[in-house]
């Protein structure tokens, strides 16, 4: 295990404390005219996804914490478990809903995710950024209405709902950004 001081923090850095893991989210070193010098950080407990605000010793040492993430594929899902498909072995590994990511309502089977473990426990997943989805339930299109920026309800092939432009019909693929929720335009293909 490699060891970390608080001076090396850097945004997006892992490491362990108190038996549990943080992300930097923010950091700045303080060097006040009197007094020792600190590190005011901003971290995210990857487990919970609680963000804390401490300030560090530059000195203090923390072990550093490696997270694997694996892009597997997203299989099926039943009640509660959603089945992720190793790339390589092709293990199904049973994921709870309570571990995924809002974003995961853009994700249909098939699509590869990237799922971050730590020491064998998996924590969490990430979605693709951008996906592309089929309307399948909104008000018919309005033709020629591309001028206004007005939107209407829309609900995806994954059941996900959006708002979507007026001119878009159902049965039209569009490209949804996982991030937002947000509408970005026709799919290409």
């Amino acid at each position: 295990m490699a060891t970390i001081t608080a001076g090396d923090f850097r945004n997006g850095k892992t490491f362990e404390m108190d038996g549990k893991i943080f992300q930097v989210v923010e950091f700045q070193h303080v060097k006040p005219g009197k007094g020792a010098a600190f590190v005011r950080t901003k971290m995210r407990n990857i487990i919970t996804g609680g963000v804390t605000e401490t300030s560090f010793n530059p000195t203090a040492k923390f072990e550093e914490a490696f997270i694997e993430r694996k892009k597997m594929e997203y299989s099926y899902n039943d009640g509660d478990l959603y089945y992720f498909m190793d790339q390589e072995t092709y293990d199904m590994i049973p994921l709870s809903k309570d571990i995924l990511p809002d974003a995961f309502k853009f994700i249909k089977e098939n699509e590869v995710c990237t799922v971050l473990s730590y020491k064998g426990n998996v924590f969490g997943v990430e979605c693709p950024n951008f996906v592309e989805l089929i309307v399948t339930k909104s008000d018919p299109a309005v033709p020629g209405n591309t001028a206004t920026n007005t939107l209407k309800p829309a609900t995806l092939e994954t059941g996900a709902e959006i708002k979507i432009p007026l001119f878009i019909d159902e049965g039209e693929k569009i490209q949804v950004d996982t991030r937002t929720g947000e509408y970005l335009g026709r799919a290409k293909s």
